[in-house]
């Protein structure tokens, strides 16, 4: 009996996996056979090209099909996949650390400061170098000040409140928002003004290859030292006080939480700008398939994450005419939030 219950547990999360990861699979074929009309391409056609790389160079339309499926419709799949899996490991990470249904980037201000972060690249005209890779580190940068700032108001006498550390956040992201405005007019009416508008709406508009091998070690990354930390993560549940005497460094933990959270945070903020709700609803629908334990926690939540964007993503594309996709997360995300709130408000964090 000591060994069925783990057992049990396993084989859920096991079940719960290959669920997750035949949604995934299936969504992102079905973003990139799908497009808006008028492009030429049907549906089969774009299946047999994504299926045979190789054009038929006997017919000219399997040029075109390929060129829409693997340079325009393949890579934006794989960047809303990411994307996705980072906002959902970032509402992870802050979720488990401070105990609270409503952490997530936005609320605790690292979303905010990884968009000052990005725009300040772009008006300073570096956000492009190294393949966009200073864009992402002035984002981190950014948000990883925020984050400290957040946790410096919130700390009283060595020790930081979760309620402290939420108010705290509201207050440093909406200071942070009030700075876009004069950046935006900083960048006069140019190419400068149209980026960082972007990042306010957020839209994987931009998304191509390079995008994708830019952010796909940062998910590989921060879903690794998640899951490396899920045994702290788990006593954290138990609170402060239990987990410092269990063995873990409390404060130190929160540090690395909080960089790993920005990390996710500025890496997804930098590319597709700001796309809300999938860092706070997809941790709860990962933990009613899963349970709380961090170890299956994780991964089911940055498949979620990529299912959600993707599929969203999805959506606006074909049906909206490219419209920002954070409105379709929101329109999901938010009914599907207060139904699992209500459902869980009697569950112990």
């Amino acid at each position: 009996m000591m060994v069925s219950a783990p057992s049990s547990g396993r084989r859920r999360a096991l079940r719960a996996y290959a669920t997750l990861a035949l949604i995934l699979t299936g969504m992102m074929i079905l973003g990139v056979v799908t497009g808006p009309s008028g492009t030429g391409v049907t549906p089969s056609g774009a299946l047999r090209a994504l299926l045979h790389p190789e054009p038929a160079r006997s017919r000219a339309i399997w040029d075109v099909s390929q060129t829409i499926v693997w340079e325009i419709r393949l890579p934006r799949v794989v960047v809303a996949a990411l994307i996705g899996a980072l906002l959902a490991l970032a509402g992870v990470a802050l979720q488990g650390l401070l105990m609270n249904p409503l952490a997530d980037p936005y609320t605790v201000g690292a979303s905010a400061g990884a968009a000052v972060g990005a725009a300040v690249a772009e008006v300073a005209g570096i956000a492009a170098l190294l393949g966009g890779l200073i864009g992402i580190l002035s984002a981190f940068t950014a948000a990883i000040a925020a984050s400290a700032l957040v946790y410096a108001l919130a700390r009283v006498n060595g020790r930081v409140s979760v309620q402290t550390f939420l108010l705290a956040g509201v207050v440093v992201g909406t200071l942070l928002w009030s700075l876009i405005p004069l950046l935006m007019t900083i960048a006069g009416r140019g190419d400068d003004l149209q980026r960082i508008y972007f990042y306010l709406i957020g839209s994987l508009q931009a998304a191509d290859w390079s995008r994708a091998m830019l952010l796909a070690p940062f998910a590989m990354a921060a879903g690794a030292l998640l899951w490396s930390l899920s045994r702290e993560l788990n006593l954290m549940t138990l609170g402060e006080e239990s987990a410092h005497h269990l063995g873990v460094a409390v404060e130190p933990l929160k540090r690395t939480i909080l960089a790993c959270g920005a990390l996710a945070t500025a890496a997804a903020v930098s590319i597709g700008g700001i796309i809300g709700f999938v860092g706070l609803v997809v941790p709860h629908m990962a933990r009613y398939l899963v349970g709380p334990d961090h170890r299956s926690l994780v991964p089911a939540a940055a498949l979620g994450g990529a299912i959600l964007l993707v599929a969203s993503d999805t959506v606006v594309r074909v049906w909206f005419n490219d419209m920002p996709v954070g409105v379709i997360t929101a329109i999901v995300g938010a009914p599907v939030f207060c139904m699992l709130i209500r459902r869980r408000r009697a569950v112990a964090w």
